[in-house]
């Protein structure tokens, strides 16, 4: 591969961009805005995507060693946000093209190029898509998929307490593999104040776990010990969620060096979900 086909990536026919270059942080997948799909999510069915962030680079308040969209510094996008008018128009044409020729969507998930509570109309946003949902497919559930490190603003708390799935992202309470793994963007992200922020949804959330094994930069990154489990359940118990999601890698990864933890090692962590009375969804 030549560098300039390595810079400008694969474009595929569902919209989406690949870049697949041997390079670390020069690889992942690139989504179109404001809306992608529909793809079949290992967890939620057939899933109509709403992404928020520009449609030609990536913009998180994580940089994730495993992120499937690659590094932030990677992909700098030059567009813009999608206005709260582009994304209405443009989620309301898809519903009416699947209304007409199919498939049924089993959720329309906000998800895509980064964090999607990061736009500043999202509240917005949610209530414009609740709409349009009730109006085309009312059985299909609404999907967001944060890493709840905007949970703090009230408008965005709000909103999330308006969708049928509210997936809040705690891989681990270890602040040091968080920084190495996660690596927010912020200084100030306090795991313990998110731990008690999600608290506050009250049960109206989903806990999603990335769990996985393997280095970075030559550093231990397995989070399935119960170094690491242990304190992670102490947290769901006192967050209470509806259910919990843990999963592992299912695509290439910026960090070259990941690897997936068995379908037993999840398995097992699932169980120890369970027997706390929470409903797990265990992907492997």
């Amino acid at each position: 591969m030549s560098k300039d086909e390595e810079n400008k990536g694969t474009q595929r026919q569902d919209g989406t961009i690949v870049y697949s270059s041997e390079t670390e942080g020069k690889r992942g997948i690139i989504f179109p805005s404001p809306i992608f799909g529909p793809i079949h999510s290992r967890r939620l069915g057939v899933s109509l995507g709403v992404n928020l962030l520009p449609g030609d680079g990536k913009v998180c308040s994580f940089d994730c060693i495993y992120c499937e969209c690659g590094y932030n510094k990677s992909f700098p996008p030059h567009q813009k946000f999608p206005t709260r008018t582009s994304v209405r128009q443009a989620l309301q044409a898809k519903l009416q093209e699947m209304k007409e020729k199919g498939p049924e969507p089993d959720v329309i998930t906000f998800a895509g190029n980064g964090e999607p509570t990061m736009h500043p109309r999202f509240a917005d946003i949610i209530d414009d898509v609740i709409l349009l949902r009730n109006e085309y497919f009312p059985e299909a559930k609404i999907s967001v998929l944060s890493n709840a490190t905007r949970i703090f603003r009230q408008d965005v708390f709000d909103a999330l307490l308006k969708v049928d799935n509210n997936i809040l992202k705690i891989d681990t309470i270890n602040p040091a593999y968080i920084r190495m793994v996660d690596r927010p963007i912020s200084t100030q992200y306090n795991v313990e104040k998110i731990v008690s922020r999600m608290a506050e949804f009250q049960g109206k959330c989903i806990v999603q776990t990335m769990f996985l094994k393997g280095t970075h930069k030559g550093k231990d990154v397995s989070n399935i010990s119960d170094e690491f489990v242990l304190p992670w359940l102490e947290a769901i118990q006192r967050i209470r969620p509806s259910e919990v999601m843990i999963y592992t890698i299912d695509r290439t990864t910026p960090s070259p060096f990941l690897e997936k933890a068995t379908p037993a090692e999840l398995d097992n962590i699932g169980d120890r979900v369970q027997s706390l009375g929470i409903p797990c969804q265990v992907s492997y």
